[in-house]
């Protein structure tokens, strides 16, 4: 598999259209150049033609995500846990890959279903795929009003992977 350079490999935000943007840890981030949002729909993995050799995609059931995955795009599902199957399934074509081991700093409140313990909030799966695949990740936790906390609960596996 030809690998291409991670500054050439746009970082795709699938989001669920029924998200709530005042909530969504993403939001700020909209206007970079390094990410491309794209609302979800059914067949949008099917409308991109996605060649699974060339992307991952982030999800919570997954090998894990790994400096051997350089090279190819990222794919992060932007939903509520309720939305995450569906998404998931339209998306199964796409390797997945998983980010075990790191905590959440987001306060869960669901009155509806148990969020899975390994849940991060979407900011905080884009931060730690991006550096652990060593891409950059200046500013992407700036507007995030957990950051610090985020970063202290994951200060020592995160030393085993740069900031760039």
């Amino acid at each position: 598999m030809q690998r291409l350079s991670p500054a050439t490999i746009p970082t795709l935000l699938v989001v669920h259209p029924r998200e709530n943007r005042a909530k969504c840890s993403l939001e700020p981030l909209r206007g970079r150049l390094d990410l491309r949002f794209v609302r979800f729909r059914p067949s949008l993995a099917q409308e991109l033609a996605l060649d699974p050799a060339s992307h991952v995609r982030l999800a919570v059931d997954g090998e894990p995500l790994s400096a051997r995955d350089d090279g190819r795009g990222l794919i992060l599902l932007d939903g509520n846990w309720r939305f995450a199957a569906p998404m998931n399934r339209a998306f199964a074509q796409v390797p997945a890959r998983s980010l075990a081991g790191f905590r959440t700093a987001y306060p869960r409140t669901s009155k509806r279903q148990d969020d899975p313990t390994e849940g991060l909030a979407s900011i905080e799966a884009l931060y730690l795929a991006l550096r652990i695949l060593g891409r950059p990740t200046a500013g992407l936790l700036d507007a995030y009003h957990w950051r610090d906390r985020f970063l202290a609960a994951n200060q020592e596996r995160l030393a085993n992977f740069p900031a760039r």
